[in-house]
């Protein structure tokens, strides 16, 4: 079967033969529909994030992955079901988080990740998945399960972020997204569709005309280039942000969002950055933490019911949105096309199958 992977010491995604996966007791052989690209997959081609399978000489991409089971091999299953795989499995054998239903929350060490960390992702012809890490989704949205994971990602952050501000009369009229990539419209979508906000934001590097800062006005947010404002400085500019969800890996904005945050605001990072020293003020932003009562969760993954959660959300999210995200659905024969990085893309996604 065809699978789309990136060879130790290269850079560049290629097509590979690979022979098709027999499903181990209790799992289920799926048919690959479509498969997601996003920015932790450009982080592993180019060997910023990431680890290949042991004694590999290459890692199959993708994590973000929908398809039809082909073969539900005794479990409870059925042929035709259409299906959307969790990222996360031990790595040799179960531990506690997986025993609790709670990968999401393992540390480095204690798992693999399809596609990213250790394991073979789901962007080839057919896969395999355990039974219990998969979600089911309805046949009309089959086209579209390939967001599910990432929509997963922000019900996590979500979820711990507004579970930080349980303790009080918490009522948040505004939100800042930082970054204006295809999560951080996602992001930006989901929060549109609630009661809560009164007012968003969401903060990029591009200069109009851009289809992604289209999409953010549409959404009834406001844009706010970085390169004009930066985070810190957002509070005079704007006001002050009731909750922050940083989506773009720049170290400095961890910080910047103490600044920005109004007082018993939260912020989520889910950004991923590399190493980089620089000076901050730290009793400053002690100060702000303890005397305006603000804090910062952490969020990285998300487990089943996050992406139950996820596959609710996808049935709300207007189909004009849904539309403009989604730039591009190439085949495996347009690699140069599905991988593009500029200022024209959003979502792409690699079609292997059709329903």
């Amino acid at each position: 079967m065809n699978a789309i992977a990136v060879r130790r010491g290269e850079d560049e995604p290629v097509v590979i033969e690979k022979p098709r996966p027999e499903p181990d007791e209790g799992e289920v052989l799926v048919r690959t529909l479509r498969v997601g690209i996003d920015g932790t997959d450009h982080e592993v081609i180019s060997g910023g994030h990431g680890r290949f399978p042991n004694d590999d000489d290459h890692i199959v991409l993708g994590h973000e992955a929908v398809g039809v089971v082909t073969d539900p091999n005794g479990t409870e299953w059925e042929e035709g079901d259409v299906v959307v795989p969790t990222v996360r499995r031990p790595p040799n054998g179960t531990n506690q988080y997986f025993e609790r239903g709670e990968p999401d929350m393992a540390p480095d060490g204690e798992y693999v990740e399809r596609g990213i960390v250790g394991a073979h992702g789901f962007m080839s012809e057919y896969f395999t998945s355990p039974a219990d890490c998969l979600v089911s989704l309805s046949r009309e949205r089959a086209h579209l399960g390939f967001l599910v994971e990432p929509i997963s990602i922000s019900e996590k952050a979500f979820e711990h972020a507004f579970a930080s501000r349980s303790a009080f009369d918490w009522e948040p009229e505004s939100a800042l997204v930082l970054g204006n990539g295809s999560l951080g419209l996602i992001t930006l979508a989901m929060l549109s569709a609630g009661d809560s906000f009164e007012r968003l934001y969401c903060l990029g590097r591009r200069s109009r005309p851009d289809p992604s800062i289209d999409v953010i006005e549409e959404l009834g947010g406001t844009y706010i280039d970085s390169r004009e404002t930066p985070v810190a400085e957002i509070p005079g500019a704007y006001e002050d942000m009731d909750f922050v969800y940083e989506a773009t890996g720049y170290a400095k904005h961890a910080f910047d969002t103490i600044e920005a945050l109004a007082p018993n605001g939260v912020g989520a990072l889910l950004g991923v950055p590399g190493d980089w020293e620089f000076e901050v003020d730290g009793g400053r932003l002690h100060r702000e933490f303890v005397l305006h009562n603000k804090a910062l969760v952490g969020s990285v993954n998300s487990n089943v019911g996050h992406f139950r959660a996820a596959v609710d959300r996808l049935e709300t999210l207007p189909e004009w949105f849904l539309d403009e995200l989604v730039t591009g659905v190439y085949g495996v024969d347009e690699l140069d096309a599905a991988f593009a990085d500029d200022d024209s893309t959003i979502k792409t996604a690699v079609e292997f199958h059709r329903i």
